[in-house]
């Protein structure tokens, strides 16, 4: 397991935790030990599991997996047990539900996306994008993953994406492209955000290897998709389209011609699912 996943789970522990569990401490005897089952209470994706179980034996726990992360589970299910000393297991219970709740949302709201899409058009790819809980990016870009996404960038060295910022400040389409492809190796991709047909053109015959059209509607995509296929472009480019997405209109933008959909809200709207972790003496 990643031991910088490791430490950011302490790291949101102590914060939790803080100078002690009052309540548990009032309450609770020294040495008293329990078992605790962890339920889905809603149909959804489940990630997050594993990370939080391999933390929790780490503090001298027990754990029982019971589903795997990316399994589709419905409401009522048992996804893990835990058993041991009671006041670690309290200690643990909100952070560990917390984790598995967020990150379970962002896969169960990525599956449902790319169910959506792939009923609309075979092969068009979701993905997310760098619109990520600072911290959490890995985790959930992960979750994206087990929901059937694509997780796009993990950062900035990834590859060149060049967006209307970088445009602006060197001048042009044109320009941007050429002077990516002259100083970054060959290895990475060139991608550019573009929001025209003709900056799309120009973007192509530049050397990009994906144009990003961005904040286009479905109807402005096909007919950029159409030009580059009237200009014997198409076979030349990936298309990702970005910019208010949603699941009212996604199966409109998969239909568009796009080969990739990226989704800011797969990470930053998607809602929590509700866990639970019940106990017995």
């Amino acid at each position: 397991m990643d031991s910088r996943v490791m430490l950011m789970l302490e790291t949101f522990l102590q914060e939790d935790y803080g100078r002690g569990d009052v309540t548990t401490d009032a309450v609770i005897a020294e040495g008293q030990t329990a078992t605790a089952e962890i339920i889905a209470k809603e149909d959804c994706v489940v990630a997050g599991l594993a990370e939080v179980l391999f933390f929790v034996k780490q503090k001298g726990l027990e754990v029982e997996q019971k589903v795997s992360d990316g399994q589709r589970v419905s409401n009522g299910t048992i996804v893990a047990k835990v058993s041991g000393d009671a006041k670690k297991m309290l200690a643990l219970e909100r952070v560990s539900l917390n984790i598995i709740s967020h990150l379970s949302g962002i896969a169960t709201t990525t599956a449902k996306a790319v169910s959506i899409a792939e009923r609309a058009r075979k092969g068009v790819r979701i993905a997310t994008t760098r619109k990520t809980t600072p911290g959490l990016r890995s985790l959930e870009k992960k979750a994206v993953e087990l929901g059937g996404g694509d997780p796009h960038r993990a950062d900035l060295q990834d590859m060149v994406l060049i967006k209307n910022n970088h445009i602006a400040l060197v001048g042009s389409v044109k320009k941007a492209v050429q002077l990516a492809k002259k100083k970054v190796s060959f290895s990475k991709k060139i991608e550019i955000e573009v929001s025209s047909i003709e900056d799309a053109i120009k973007a192509v015959k530049a050397g990009a290897d994906i144009i990003m059209l961005d904040n286009m509607r479905p109807a402005e995509i096909r007919n950029a998709v159409g030009e580059l296929k009237k200009q014997k472009l198409r076979d030349k480019i990936e298309v990702e389209a970005s910019g208010g997405v949603n699941f009212d209109n996604l199966a409109d933008y998969a239909k568009s011609g796009a080969d990739i959909i990226s989704m800011g809200m797969l990470t930053h709207s998607a809602k929590s699912i509700d866990f639970s972790m019940r106990f017995r003496r």
